[in-house]
């Protein structure tokens, strides 16, 4: 059974850097899409990016889009989200999640059958 765990959030100032990483236990995660999609309160969970199995691109949602970017160290088993600067709107709690290659690496919650727990990330001065 996969699992995925995520860490790496906190508290940074607009402007700021984070990276986040998901490690999977269980699987090979390089079998899997990697999607990851963040949720802020009262909000609908928004995908955010997401790294094709299939391919190897990456594909970009929104806003997010030449900010943020999908680095991966399969040695590691892990998946990271590199954010770079940040706005006070990306304050969420962030998750990895997994998609088999047989669905397409979207952004749609539905598509993705394996969630790690969530990581907040608040970006506020």
């Amino acid at each position: 059974q996969l699992q995925l765990v995520e860490s790496g959030g906190g508290l940074v100032q607009p402007g700021g850097s984070l990276r986040l990483s998901c490690t999977a236990s269980g699987c090979t995660l390089d079998y899997y899409h990697i999607g990851w999609f963040r949720q802020a309160p009262g909000k609908e969970r928004e995908g955010v990016l997401c790294i094709s199995s299939t391919d190897g691109n990456t594909y970009h949602a929104g806003s997010m889009k030449g900010r943020f970017t999908i680095p991966r160290d399969n040695a590691k088993n892990t998946v990271y989200l590199q954010m770079n600067s940040l706005k006070p709107e990306d304050t969420a709690v962030y998750y990895c999640a997994a998609s088999p290659p047989r669905y397409y690496c979207s952004g749609y919650a539905v598509g993705y059958p394996y969630w790690g727990q969530g990581t907040q990330v608040t970006v506020s001065s």
